[in-house]
């Protein structure tokens, strides 16, 4: 759900808002894991009777500048609602109450690690007040709060490896500026020391990565630190999932190691991770457009990556379904657009009303890059 639409909520009529009351330390079972993620286990109230609410009443923790909810099997369904408030380690004051998404399609095609919602850029934090109420199932066990800290940008980090000036054959697009994952201060030693690689990649899918709009296109890298930490401390995946991100200044970041020619398998679109790409645009593209350069950006990187392979940026792409939480059946046969958007392969809104309603443009551009 896009930044946007996640206005402050009242409690339903069946749950009990939790109270505003002093803040308290961080308990002691909140310790901070290595990589800049503290964990917040997240209990019932005493007084309730029933299990229909659990939460952290306001409190004071380490900063923090992401937050997200997860539990402990990723197959588990969390379908109520889930609020975050945050306090601002800058002003001290507190924001507005956020919704967080369970988050069931961005993810490995076999159940791994936590289940988990979506992940929110709230910037420099120190304190947390959460809220979950039931809906159709039972709550998942081990819920807690991922409280990220994306820690100090590296000293001298270094430029995007130059774009090249033409393309190398017929059919291929110019490559286009990337930031390394040196780029953006990826601790290397959190992630899994090995590779996956699939066959060539067939096709490109584009997703949002539902988070802040009005960040800083110089905090980018912290923020794409954050989901890398969040991807691999708090849900237990061997890598972040994405495989290119593109920020609203057009900056193109190298997302899952293993080289950004290769065709390295993600963990980006559930049931189609074989033979694929998947790349995020950074921010929340419901009801409001992506920037031009962003979206230029999406279009190089879609362009170069299926070049490589002479794959037309206008052409269309047969994959077989890998999972039954997708949207096809698995083993299933699907014809997808060379460029797709996330919901064409899962029933969600992703990348956003208004970025899908680019793709067409993005397909577009990308054509010409490759000289068709």
């Amino acid at each position: 759900m896009r930044l946007e639409r996640r206005a402050a909520l009242a409690a339903a009529a069946t749950t009990t808002t939790l109270l505003l009351t002093s803040l308290a330390a961080v308990p002691a079972h909140a310790r901070p894991s290595p990589g800049g993620v503290t964990t917040v286990p997240l209990e019932s109230p005493a007084q309730r009777g029933a299990d229909t609410e659990r939460g952290l009443d306001p409190r004071t923790t380490r900063t923090f500048a992401l937050v997200g909810l997860s539990w402990d099997d990723p197959s588990a369904v969390l379908d109520g609602g889930v609020q975050v408030r945050t306090r601002s380690a800058l002003t001290g004051a507190w924001g507005p109450w956020y919704d967080l998404e369970a988050e069931q399609d961005d993810r490995p095609d076999e159940p791994t690690g936590r289940g988990a919602t979506a992940p929110l850029w709230v910037g420099p934090s120190d304190g947390i007040a959460v809220r979950v109420t039931a809906g159709s199932h039972p709550f998942p066990s081990g819920l807690r709060a991922e409280l990220v800290d994306p820690g100090a940008d590296p000293a001298g980090l270094p430029d995007p490896r130059p774009a090249e000036p033409a393309p190398r054959a017929a059919g291929a697009a110019p490559r286009p500026g990337i930031v390394t994952r040196a780029g953006w201060g990826a601790d290397e030693s959190i992630r899994e020391s090995g590779f996956v690689y699939t066959g060539d990649v067939r096709a490109v899918f584009v997703h949002h990565t539902d988070t802040a709009n009005d960040y800083s296109c110089s905090d980018a890298p912290k923020i794409i630190r954050s989901i890398y930490q969040y991807h691999v401390k708090s849900l237990g995946w061997r890598d972040i999932g994405y495989n290119f991100l593109v920020d609203r200044c057009g900056t193109i970041y190298e997302g899952r190691a293993g080289g950004v020619a290769e065709p390295v398998q993600g963990a980006h679109t559930l049931g189609f991770n074989t033979n694929s790409a998947g790349v995020a645009a950074l921010g929340s593209y419901v009801s409001v457009g992506a920037p031009e350069a962003q979206i230029d950006g999406v279009s190089q990187i879609a362009a170069w990556k299926l070049g490589l392979t002479g794959k037309d940026a206008r052409g269309t792409a047969t994959l077989v379904s890998a999972s039954d939480g997708s949207k096809y059946k698995k083993g299933t046969s699907v014809k997808f657009n060379a460029i797709s958007g996330h919901r064409d392969a899962f029933n969600t809104e992703c990348p956003g009303e208004e970025l899908y309603a680019r793709l067409g443009d993005i397909r577009d551009w990308a054509a010409i890059l490759q000289g068709r």
